[in-house]
């Protein structure tokens, strides 16, 4: 098959056990998100990799459900449809989502209630880097990037005039059905792609209950169409996709809220119903079929243009040329009783632009600039936010040096943003990034890593200008334009064995925020079981551990220790920050039974958390159980995958504290999940 030398990704295994005659190099895989194009032990930041049978083992129907097993790695759960990433504690503007390099251009940063629109069951590879060193793709990730990439874009024309996979799936927790299917076609030096996804997934089965959380349904059509010109020196190429996804809104609560004077104070017209119940846990098996008719729901829609390609030696000096370009439609209705209650609409446009120039005086970098525009309006009863106009344009630097077992690296990013509010004052911010690392390969199997970096992030619309209430999460959100950028100053260190029957890698770090923008439950009864919250700067710390060590027992079987830990807090007596997850301990194994058979099965056990912030509800802790098992064949010219696996199969009853709607909904239950895929 045509491909441009550049245009190469390497194979992963995050090694699956199966009949390997002597320990390998675990972590091959180029990641293309750290620019430099290094593998994960090589970079001064921790970076994890999914892909292969492993991403197809842990896949599921949110970004943040199928990144949920990564240490350090977790899902801000929103219902069976929301499922953002959350990086050490951080979550929300904080954590960069992208889809080769280029935001999502969704509205997932603006409210926990709203999906992130990359489509797991379609992802070829997904990309993790953690903490703030991530200066490529924006100041204000100090939490980290999780980037996807997909095949949306052609970058070869298959060797065989065509190339392609098909897949169906179903699992138990939500009587769900999902089939996706891709192909890819070409010739001379010419390729098209056309994939898609179709998901339907009724409410899901919750702990010790033959009822169901009402409202837990997730309806989702994904379709894409590319074509790409490849030749000798690179590729270019563009993709139209399409995507429609409905999901209940679980927790949501309408209330009839008002001004009174200064402050909002809201009244429910079903406050009797809720005085009823009073000191009941709200919970699916408490809802009958007849009350779950009523649940409100989001209907959304996004429609995207994505421009991508690449060229090797474009300009005297440089080694490669990459541009990647997205403009996104994007809309979304919350529906009430029959009724749209409120429409966010979201036309953004993102564009960015790498240069790799080649070594000068041993030095080895990236250099490039982004531009991102975003118009952003909501509608109706819950137009909490004024609609705005934000534009923010970036230059960063990014450059390597190595000498011996030594590997250096400086980065730098500067941006300027400029928001306009209707009807309020218009903003303007810059900020300032930089990054110094190093790896040290002391021994021929062994990295260490440290970093040093201070990142600014530039307050968002939504902390500026909210004011009123959100149904979703049944707030009032007061914003307050006098924010000013917050300062993170990060240090952690690394130690990786990357070789060898035993493998590790181990990663401390403390990040100290100044200015740290939260929403803080000011603690003021407004009715209706509404909480007031409002956006506020204090100076912030975060300290925590992550980590996992592999032992290849024999060459069939293998056993992973794996765990994280993150504190939030304020600094001066301020108390911890709300939403910051337990940590988590576990035991993952892996064994190849055959050649074509091999299974895996993992516990961890998540802490009780009681490190709360002001007017926080504690959360229990948990143990999930969960295994599977792949069959590999063949089958003339194609490939296929028979696989099975459960989740939560001590059927705990678990609940997810990083999330908004804690204490009114319960996580899945026992789920089982079977799956056959076809790749030709």
């Amino acid at each position: 098959m045509k491909r441009h030398p550049l245009a190469w990704t390497l194979g992963l295994s995050l090694v699956p056990a199966v009949w390997a005659s002597e320990p390998v190099e675990l972590q091959s895989t180029v990641v293309s998100a750290s620019a430099l194009a290094k593998k994960p032990h090589e970079m001064t930041t921790p970076a994890e990799v999914l892909e292969g049978d492993e991403l197809i083992r842990r896949r599921e129907a949110t970004l943040g459900e199928t990144l949920e097993g990564l240490p350090g790695v977790r899902s801000a759960s929103f219902g069976a449809g929301v499922g953002r990433p959350l990086i050490r504690g951080q979550q929300g503007a904080r954590v960069k989502m992208l889809n080769d390099g280029v935001d999502t251009l969704d509205a997932s940063s603006v409210s926990p209630d709203h999906a992130v629109t990359s489509e797991p069951l379609l992802a070829e590879r997904i990309e993790v880097l953690k903490g703030p060193a991530t200066l490529l793709y924006g100041g204000g990730a100090i939490g980290g990037v999780v980037n996807t990439i997909d095949k949306r874009v052609p970058t070869y024309v298959p060797e065989n005039g065509y190339e392609g996979e098909l897949e169906l799936r179903a699992n138990s927790v939500a009587n769900e059905g999902s089939g996706v299917f891709g192909i890819t076609a070409g010739s001379g030096n010419f390729a098209v792609r056309v994939e898609g996804v179709k998901r339907q997934a009724d409410d899901y089965e919750i702990h010790g209950s033959p009822s169901k959380q009402e409202g837990s349904y997730n309806d989702t059509d994904t379709f894409s169409l590319g074509a790409s010109f490849v030749g000798e020196r690179g590729y270019l190429g563009v993709a139209y996709s399409e995507q429609d996804n409905r999901y209940g809104l679980l927790g949501h609560q309408h209330a009839d809220c008002h001004l009174d004077g200064a402050a909002w104070h809201c009244g429910d017209e079903h406050e009797d119903e809720d005085e009823e119940h009073a000191g009941e846990e709200h919970e699916g098996e408490e809802h009958d079929e007849h009350e779950g008719e009523g649940v409100p729901y989001v209907d959304l829609r996004q429609y995207r243009w994505d421009l991508r390609g690449e060229l090797a030696d474009p300009l005297p000096g440089f080694e490669l040329a990459r541009l990647r370009v997205a403009h996104s439609d994007y809309r979304h209705e919350e529906i009430e009783g029959g009724k749209v209650d409120t429409r966010f609409d979201n036309d953004a446009s993102d564009a960015r632009l790498e240069l790799t120039h080649q070594p000068l005086f041993g030095w080895r970098g990236v250099l490039g600039g982004q531009t991102l525009r975003r118009d952003f309006e909501a509608t109706g009863e819950e137009a909490y936010v004024p609609p705005t106009i934000t534009r923010n344009h970036a230059l960063f630097l990014l450059e390597e040096y190595t000498a011996g077992a030594w590997r250096y690296e400086l980065g730098l990013r500067h941006e300027w943003q400029d928001i306009e509010a209707e009807g309020r004052p218009d903003k303007s911010h810059r900020g300032t990034s930089f990054s110094a690392g190093a790896v040290w390969t002391f021994a021929p199997e062994y990295s260490l890593g440290f970093s040093l970096s201070r990142s600014q992030r530039l307050p968002s619309a939504e902390e500026l200008y909210a004011d009123g209430p959100h149904a979703a999460t049944r707030t009032v959100e007061l914003g307050d334009p006098g924010l000013d950028e917050e300062t993170s100053h990060n240090a952690e260190l690394t130690l990786r064995k990357f070789a060898g029957r035993t493998t590790f890698s181990l990663t401390l770090y403390r990040n100290q925020v100044d200015d740290y923008i939260y929403a803080a439950d000011t603690g003021r009864d407004i009715g209706s079981s509404y909480r007031e919250i409002e956006y506020r700067q204090e100076d912030a710390l975060f300290t925590g551990a992550e980590g996992e060590v592999r032992f290849q027992a024999s060459d069939a079987t293998a056993v992973t220790l794996f765990g994280d830990r993150v504190r939030g807090k304020l600094l001066d007596g301020g108390g911890d920050l709300p939403r910051i997850p337990a940590g988590r301990l576990g035991v993952r194994l892996d064994h190849g039974f055959t050649p074509s058979l091999d299974g895996q099965l993992e516990f961890y056990r998540v802490d009780h958390q009681q490190r709360l912030a002001d007017f926080e509800t504690e959360t229990s802790g948990y143990s999930m159980l969960g295994t599977s098992l792949t069959y590999h064949g063949a089958l003339r010219h194609a490939d296929y995958q028979v696989y099975l696996k459960g989740d939560n199969l001590l059927d705990q009853k678990i609940r997810d504290h990083s999330s908004f709607i804690k204490d009114d909904v319960v996580q899945p239950g026992r789920s089982l999940t079977l799956g056959m895929r076809m790749t030709f």
